[in-house]
């Protein structure tokens, strides 16, 4: 199989995101999964993150939240979460799901079951 099928293949069960430009920079895009929305989000030096669309306080859409570093801000009472590690920062406790996220020469690609 060439590199080429091979990573076809790989990205088969993936869902598409779009490209790394669609999302703006300290923004968000969400994808619907079987699991719920998810927002994947593109911080200010290009990473992307993927978490569950729910802030683990009260629910709220983490995809309207502020970007910061590898945080984002819950627009609903200001909870802090890690965008790498899905858990919010102290004092506060609770964790929402992650994704993982396939960037493959700018095309993004989530993988529909959250990690464990």
């Amino acid at each position: 199989m060439t590199a080429q099928a091979q990573s076809t293949a790989e990205t088969a069960q993936w869902l598409p995101v779009g490209r790394l430009d669609d999302i703006p920079r300290l923004g968000a895009r969400v994808v619907e999964t079987a699991h719920g929305p998810v927002a994947v989000f593109r911080n200010g030096t290009d990473e992307v993150f993927a978490l569950l669309d729910r802030c683990p306080h009260q629910g709220g859409p983490l995809s309207e939240g502020q970007v910061h570093g590898r945080l984002v801000t819950c627009p609903l009472h200001q909870w802090n979460i890690h965008l790498d590690k899905g858990a919010a920062r102290a004092p506060d406790v609770g964790c929402v799901p992650r994704f993982e996220v396939r960037n493959d020469d700018g095309d993004l690609y989530l993988n529909p079951e959250p990690l464990t």
